[in-house]
């Protein structure tokens, strides 16, 4: 494998973690307006991606190979909950 396709794989890999994290946190940021004033769209989406890229990393560990459905569900419990710690646990 050659450094190219090594970069792919793991784009590859980290893509789910990447696009979920961005538009959970738009879409986020979009419903909770005057919520998250004060926490910039970049910040939400850094937390989130970062989360999704754990759990990516946790199921490959857990499970051996990567697209199991379980490391799916817990990329996207953990973007929620990242979400959740950075701009909305001090909403009420």
């Amino acid at each position: 494998m050659g450094p190219l396709d090594a970069l792919w794989h793991l784009l590859n890999f980290f893509g789910p973690a990447i696009g979920v994290g961005l538009i959970a946190a738009v879409l986020c940021k979009l419903v909770w307006r005057r919520g998250l004033k004060a926490v910039s769209v970049r910040d939400l989406a850094v937390w989130a991606m970062g989360a999704g890229a754990l759990a990516s990393i946790a199921g490959l560990v857990i499970f051996g190979r990567d697209g199991k459905m379980l490391t799916y569900a817990m990329l996207v419990a953990g973007t929620a909950l990242a979400l959740w710690w950075r701009g909305l646990r001090h909403l009420r």
